[in-house]
């Protein structure tokens, strides 16, 4: 009886990570005679990281209401677990989809993300973890700290909005007088650097909206950041893999939280216990909505990947498209990939047909796995 183990990211816009699940669950129980089928729906510290520690661990959502993307007020919730650790989505108030057809880094807030982090305190969380991914921001998690009531100031000593487009006036930042005194661990889904070439601005301020004269501003914003925090804070942020994460929120974490910075994929599956579970799967799937070079770098997939190849389990993946550079995922041990939408195609079309799409993709995938 083949085991099979599914543990898929969500794939943004069009499926959960539990719906994938059970798409490809379906198309390898109809094809493959007596499997046996354990799905694991997983996130790398982006969207769907709430549903993903509630499905694994139980807990209570917690709404309360907080300052949108453009700062308008909006109902966000956090999750609560049982051993009072709070899981806050930075996605939930300053993610890419919230800001529609609008998307400006340059205006774009973290406040919200503050004020979440400050209701969860005051609700007696003793730790937090923060997801990084899917934001629409650029502002170095200044926005978040500024709910927490740190200061900001140009050089005539009035205080700034910390926003994209402000960052590179800032001349001072202060710590509040009583400053959130939480155990912080930031989940990362990325390892890049504050700023330059590889930074928070050049790599992905231009999916978030900027044209190339606000991703120069944007990237200088974060240099001046850099040097205002390790004047005035005594850290230095700039080179920390992961500072760059969600418009330089991760350095942001560091710096204003006192916080550390970790792989979300790994402490998801290591809550989920991924390795006992794989331990006696005849094949791994994996996936997420785009396959490109990013995939390596501390996504879902390359998380899997590396510990399937520890594991020496066998790891496809399923996703919904490929872009620039996927074909490195296969220096991580993945031994085929499958896509749902190879052709590029409008996106309400990819909306309509993705479950059809999907359940295509698999029953390739299991097609192959029966002939071996």
């Amino acid at each position: 009886m083949p085991k099979i183990l599914i543990a898929p990211d969500s794939f943004k816009g069009t499926l959960t990570a539990g719906e994938v699940c059970d798409i490809i669950g379906d198309a390898f129980s109809e094809t493959i005679e007596n499997c046996e089928i354990t799905k694991l729906p997983v996130a790398d510290g982006g969207e769907g990281l709430c549903a993903c520690l509630m499905r694994i661990t139980g807990g209570e959502l917690r709404e309360c209401e907080v300052s949108g993307v453009f700062g308008e007020k909006m109902t966000a919730s956090y999750l609560m677990l049982h051993d009072k650790t709070a899981v806050i989505e930075t996605a939930s108030c300053a993610g890419l989809p919230l800001a529609g057809d609008n998307k400006n880094p340059l205006l774009a807030t973290t406040r919200g993300v503050g004020e979440l982090i400050e209701k969860a305190a005051k609700d007696g969380a003793d730790r937090i973890l923060l997801g990084l991914g899917g934001s629409a921001t650029n502002d170095c998690g200044a926005c978040m700290a500024a709910a927490l009531d740190w200061k900001f100031t140009d050089e005539n000593g009035n205080e700034i909005n910390p926003v994209g487009k402000n960052l590179i006036n800032v001349r001072h930042v202060s710590k509040p007088a009583k400053p959130v005194d939480i155990p912080v661990t930031a989940a990362c889904d990325v390892d890049n650097p504050l700023y330059g070439e590889s930074g928070a601005a050049y790599v992905f301020a231009p999916q978030k909206g900027a044209d190339e004269s606000a991703v120069a501003l944007l990237d200088q914003g974060l240099r001046n950041m850099a040097k205002v925090i390790e004047t005035d804070l005594g850290i230095r942020v700039a080179d920390v893999p992961g500072a760059g994460a969600a418009g330089g929120m991760g350095a942001g974490v560091i710096a204003f939280l006192g916080g550390e910075l970790k792989r979300g994929i790994d402490i998801i599956l290591d809550i989920a216990r991924f390795d006992e579970a794989a331990q006696d799967a005849d094949l791994i799937i994996t996936g997420e909505g785009r396959l490109d070079s990013q995939s390596v770098n501390g996504k879902v997939i390359s998380g899997i990947a590396k510990r399937a190849e520890k594991l020496g389990k066998k790891v496809i993946t399923i996703c919904g498209c490929a872009g620039d550079g996927y074909e490195e995922i296969y220096s991580l041990g993945v031994s085929g990939t499958f896509f749902s939408c190879p052709e590029p195609k409008p996106w309400d079309e990819v909306v309509k047909d993705c479950r059809k799409d999907l359940y295509s993709a698999a029953l390739q995938a299991a097609d192959e796995f029966n002939k071996r």
